[in-house]
């Protein structure tokens, strides 16, 4: 894995993450992190750890389907779906969200990590009846 470009490294490491080899995360992140998405900013090492931690204890499970990259110099854009499963969403029923993120590179790891992805597609709409309103909502609207 040593020879790897950095973002093959993190596409490599991101379908193998689970609840038991967050240690992985050191091994594609810088000390001082900063990753961000629709819902959260996070910044260091320590603090995204915890919060893969929290994200893999309160779900059933959770996978990285990467679809496509692309890089230039220290800039790279991933493209994925994730599937998950959380016991208080969608009956337990595993829920999909494409999404995209961008990825920025300093001395082989990442140092800012920005995720971009629909949250009503992750959440809002599995949350029992906020979701029957939310897909009104979108009926309407379309």
């Amino acid at each position: 894995m040593d020879n790897q470009l950095p973002v093959d490294k993190f596409i490599s490491i991101y379908q193998q993450l689970n609840s038991t080899n967050l240690d992985l995360l050191n091994d594609i992140y810088c000390d001082n992190i900063q990753f961000i998405d629709p819902m959260h900013q996070i910044n260091g090492i320590v603090e995204l750890r915890k919060y893969f931690a929290n994200l893999y204890c309160n779900v059933k499970h959770c996978q990285f389907d990467i679809s496509d990259s692309f890089h230039s110099d220290n800039h790279a854009f991933i493209y994925w779906t994730m599937y998950y499963a959380h016991p208080k969403l969608s009956s337990g029923k595993t829920i999909s969200v494409e999404g995209h993120s961008k990825l920025i590179f300093e001395g082989g790891k990442i140092i800012l990590h920005r995720d971009y992805f629909n949250v009503g597609e992750l959440l809002y709409k599995h949350i029992p009846l906020l979701g029957s309103v939310i897909k009104l909502i979108d009926k309407r609207a379309g």
